[in-house]
């Protein structure tokens, strides 16, 4: 009887300890944090040109349409690269790009810097995975949401191409609308956490396509980890070599980072870069940032001060991409512009080859099939380094003209001399004249219409100034 009164007496202590670290953890947690730092530094009280904005990128448009596509209809361009640009895409605002394993916080951190918090349309957080969808979260008018089918099948905005992965893939993509001043000027993207023992054929439709879909337009990539969550498996490995090429734009995020100790946290940090080490080839390693983003107050006795100064080093780094949208737009169709360029100039030098080998007794198959399985021998590649100047390392595979030219035969193309017209000139001098003059000329003027301002930082106190990695010099 004693023995029965103690246990209850002590599961009646345990229940109120229990209450009591549950109300003192409420009240911790209900504290928020200041967001006026947020606004200050992405200058969002500022009104912008618009009118400017909207004239450059006509005039971008317009030499896209007149000088470049031009040429890469007539050379089937995106047969090769799989890459069309729509109006959609070269008016589109900066996309800012989520990705990492599941529960690290990268929904937590949208609903932070966008103040989401207890909303109806915040993101849905928790410590199981909670994200399956790719959420896009864009302007409106608004507060709505748009299913993946309705986005795909608009054409002023720039996801239609995703259909090509499939109706399960857009039941899988979401956007939500709403009138906010940081969503005039940028798209956010989230996207499902990376879980290593699920097998991404389960997913029903192909994960790693269509994070490359979103990879490829991204202005800025984060990728978050959680300091419990730093082990490397198949799927995360896969997704690093999907990001090669592009170290410019990724930033690393080590969130969470008030749950740790200060020793602790240094730990960890040494340790995330031990695991991405083998993963990023680079002179230069990506900008780490380590706080905690979301929307209540830090954990006590943690670097308060440090992770408020890395927050808003993260936000300059985001407001610089945001200030830069237009260079970065002109910069990219430009190289989209050289890309298309070259792959007509190589067309064209297979085209001549095949005309030269051929003869009246000549199988048209065996001669074209001897082209392409050894250009070298025919000097395909080596002709146009010499002739046009292009960069070695601008060269496309040679084994994806086999797969292209399998696809599209041979006698469909016509050289570059026969692509000309009274009136519209000829295709190569336009692209030229694009790539050397115009696009340029374009970009000189933006810059020439820029005012230097206030550094946010200088008015923040962040200590440090981020390099500036999309200016186009």
């Amino acid at each position: 009887m004693k023995g029965t009164v103690l246990i209850c007496c002590f599961l009646a202590l345990l229940q109120l300890q229990a209450t009591a670290e549950e109300e003192e953890g409420e009240d911790f947690i209900s504290v928020l944090r200041d967001r006026s730092h947020i606004d200050e530094t992405l200058r969002l009280a500022t009104e912008e040109k618009a009118g400017d904005y909207a004239a450059a990128l006509e005039r971008l448009r317009k030499i896209y349409h007149t000088s470049i596509r031009p040429m890469e209809q007539a050379y089937k361009y995106n047969e090769l690269r799989q890459h069309e640009i729509s109006d959609g895409e070269i008016t589109s605002k900066p996309m800012v790009l989520f990705l990492g394993p599941w529960s690290v916080g990268k929904s937590s951190m949208i609903n932070y810097l966008l103040g989401m918090n207890d909303s109806p349309y915040q993101l849905y957080t928790g410590a199981e995975p909670t994200t399956s969808e790719f959420t896009v979260i864009m302007h409106g008018e608004k507060i709505r949401s748009v299913e993946g089918i309705v986005m795909a099948a608009d054409s002023s905005r720039s996801f239609s191409p995703l259909e090509k992965f499939g109706q399960t893939f857009l039941e899988k993509l979401i956007g939500i609308e709403m009138p906010h001043k940081l969503l005039e000027r940028v798209t956010f993207v989230d996207t499902p956490g990376i879980i290593e023992n699920r097998k991404q054929q389960e997913r029903g439709y192909p994960f790693n396509d269509v994070c490359q879909w979103f990879i490829d337009r991204a202005d800025l990539i984060f990728v978050v980890f959680d300091p419990t969550k730093l082990d490397v498996g198949l799927e995360l490995e896969m997704l690093f070599r999907q990001l090669k090429g592009r170290e410019s734009q990724i930033r690393i995020i080590l969130n969470k980072a008030d749950n740790l100790a200060t020793q602790d946290l240094m730990r960890v940090y040494g340790a995330l870069f031990w695991s991405l080490a083998p993963l990023i080839n680079v002179t230069e390693p990506p900008r780490v940032y380590v706080s905690s983003f979301w929307p209540y107050d830090y954990a006590p006795d943690t670097s308060r001060e440090l992770f408020k100064r890395e927050e808003i080093s993260l936000l300059e780094d985001l407001n610089q991409v945001i200030e830069n949208r237009m260079e970065n737009k002109i910069a990219f169709i430009r190289q989209h512009g050289i890309r298309v360029r070259i792959h007509g100039l190589l067309v064209d030098r297979y085209v001549q080859t095949f005309k030269e080998k051929m003869s009246y007794f000549s199988d048209p198959e065996l001669v074209f099939k001897e082209i392409v399985d050894d250009p070298d021998k025919f000097y395909i590649f080596k002709s146009i380094l010499a002739k046009t100047n292009v960069s070695k390392f601008d060269l496309p595979n040679r084994d994806a003209y086999r797969d292209f030219f399998g696809v599209n035969p041979i006698t469909n193309f016509k050289p570059l001399t026969a692509q000309c017209s009274y009136m519209g000139g000829c295709l190569l001098e336009k692209i030229e004249r694009a790539i050397t003059n115009e696009l340029p000329a374009l970009l000189s003027s933006i810059n020439s219409g820029k005012q230097p301002g206030l550094s946010s930082c200088e008015a923040t106190g962040c200590g440090e100034k981020p390099k500036n990695r999309y200016r186009k010099n």
